[in-house]
């Protein structure tokens, strides 16, 4: 498979006001020199904690922020240099699925409006067709014509997120990022949506970013995983092997939180210690070495390189042959 997305040091900061008086201007690197590729046909899997960069990555790569800097080259075209007019054509092959289901949809518009607006925007269907499409859109994610007239209120947040998926699917792209797609809904309905998903993407042959903090669900649905903390990537592998053999403390220790339906399992012997660092005032050296394990002397003194460390396995540890020591069996 050939890369359609290629991600290259993509960097995005905001510049954030402390204090009421002082006025103390600091610089937040939401996405600090991301890079990743992914293949055409595949699902790659985001995952970090709240606050990591995740969402901002997604949003940066669509230019619904715009990054401060890196190359986003879809199918070998930089869309970071993109003019306007130029992008909005390019967004017929990259759509989004944002994370709530209810305030990403226009209240005041019905949803044949809502699913059939992106058709409308680039002139790929009118009238009776524009109709037929929305009609055939809504059965495609499971709803149907009799959905067609109601506001987005009097739908439950699956059905919502269903007619966000319809809506994403109008333009018939070829990526899609899910931004924490299922994240706001109930258990039962969230297995229901990612199956959604996975059908989808057999039968228009899409890309998928899939974005969240679940590791069982990024287990099912995902063929690589990155692994992301405070704005970096440090782990990138084939999600068999992150689940069976990790190679960053961080990732070890977001698997071991991992409810696991065994009374037997292991406990582990060592948890995480300390909190979150600000990402106002981010560690210096490896950004996880306050709450790692296996943190030594180099660790809080140079940063580690994203390094293959075999079959295509990516980590930024100093001693990657370490980790799983603490590891919990599954």
């Amino acid at each position: 498979m050939t890369n359609l997305l290629e991600v290259r040091n993509l960097r995005k900061t905001f510049q954030v006001t402390t204090g009421a008086l002082a006025g103390k201007h600091l610089a937040l690197k939401a996405v600090d020199g991301v890079s990743f590729s992914l293949r055409a046909g595949e699902t790659l899997g985001l995952v970090g904690e709240s606050g990591c960069g995740k969402s901002t990555t997604g949003k940066a790569i669509l230019r619904l922020l715009e990054p401060d800097g890196g190359e986003v080259l879809f199918e070998g075209e930089d869309l970071l240099t993109l003019s306007p007019g130029k992008m909005r054509a390019r967004r017929r092959d990259l759509q989004m699925i944002f994370q709530d289901p209810y305030s990403s949809l226009n209240p005041r518009m019905q949803v044949a409006d809502i699913v059939g607006e992106p058709l409308k925007i680039h002139g790929l269907a009118k009238g009776r067709e524009l109709q037929q499409e929305v009609m055939r859109l809504l059965e495609t994610v499971g709803l149907g014509a009799a959905h067609m007239d109601r506001y987005p209120h009097e739908f439950s947040g699956g059905q919502r997120q269903r007619i966000g998926i319809a809506r994403a699917l109008a333009v018939k792209p070829r990526l899609i990022i899910a931004d924490e797609p299922v994240s706001a809904l109930d258990l039962s309905i969230q297995a229901q949506v990612v199956n959604l998903m996975q059908d989808i993407q057999q039968q228009f042959e899409l890309t998928y970013l899939f974005i969240a903090h679940d590791l069982s669900i990024i287990e099912h649905i995902s063929d690589r995983v990155a692994v992301m903390y405070l704005g970096r990537i440090v782990e990138l592998t084939p999600a068999d092997q992150l689940y069976k053999t990790p190679r960053h403390p961080y990732s070890e220790a977001l698997l071991n939180a991992v409810p696991i339906p065994n009374p037997h399992a292991r406990k582990q012997k060592r948890p995480l210690i300390g909190e979150i660092p600000s990402p106002l005032n981010p560690p210096s050296g490896c950004h996880f070495h306050p709450r790692c394990p296996y943190a030594r002397e180099l660790c809080r003194q140079q940063s580690p390189e994203l390094t293959d460390q075999g079959n295509g396995h990516l980590a930024a540890c100093h001693f990657s042959d370490e980790v799983g020591r603490y590891r919990i069996a599954r």
